[in-house]
């Protein structure tokens, strides 16, 4: 790119640095998911009120991205695969800004059981859910920023063993509040942290799906199991 016009450095330059800021987006947001579910499972106060405080900095960070994206639509009137790209950055960036509310809610809830002061019914299961839901959400960056069609589709397939997860939770739950009425406030609570944690992955299939599009053009929302033709090369510039 040594001879390219200062425009066109200009421009790639500010894509990178968008790229960046989804990138950190999405590990902050990755990261509050880990403390809010650590602190649930620790009854750790503290943790559960920092992931409450940190979520400003991810709004801050949405209005960065989400501004920098539509100054360079305006600006530059990117074409293509360029501009498939700025239009989903400003989704994604919606989409993570929101994993940082679920991570809230999750943490509100945590502080909700400690308050509560009682017994809390075991449920081994949450743990691995947010693993996966934190995988499928790295996942599904890496597939936008590098503009990876089947990895955004992976995520889309992964997205079914975690609503599968949240069923059995669903079960297990409603087994213990049937079998024993003092389970049934902090059985509500669980559930609600399932289904946040559900709905994460649900914003990692949304980033999935934008990943796909950018890659070959194709909107796919709830159609993973189609095979989405070739883009032609006119389009991949």
């Amino acid at each position: 790119m040594r001879n390219a016009p200062a425009g066109y450095r200009h421009f790639h330059d500010e894509l990178a640095l968008l790229k960046q800021r989804l990138l950190d987006m999405s590990e902050r947001a990755e990261s509050l998911v880990a403390l809010s579910v650590e602190a649930l499972l620790e009854r750790d106060r503290d943790k559960a009120i920092a992931v409450i405080e940190a979520d400003e900095e991810l709004d801050r960070l949405e209005v960065e991205a989400e501004n920098q994206a539509i100054a360079m639509l305006a600006l530059q009137q990117p074409m293509a695969r360029d501009l498939r790209f700025l239009i989903g950055a400003i989704k994604v960036s919606s989409d993570l800004e929101r994993v940082g509310d679920h991570a809230v809610n999750i943490a509100q809830c945590a502080v909700r059981l400690v308050d509560q002061r009682v017994a809390v019914p075991a449920v081994p299961a949450l743990a691995d859910m947010a693993r996966r839901a934190r995988a499928m959400l790295s996942d599904s960056l890496d597939a936008f920023i590098r503009g990876d069609g089947a990895l955004g589709r992976a995520v889309g397939k992964a997205d079914d063993d975690v609503d599968a997860q949240h069923e059995g939770i669903f079960r297990a739950l409603l087994a213990d509040m049937m079998g024993d009425p003092q389970s049934i406030a902090p059985s509500l609570e669980l559930l609600l942290v399932s289904r946040n944690l559900e709905r994460v992955a649900d914003l990692a299939t949304n980033i999935g799906e934008d990943a796909v599009y950018l890659a070959e053009g194709k909107q796919i929302r709830h159609r993973f199991d189609e095979d989405a033709p070739t883009p032609s090369s006119s389009d991949s510039t």
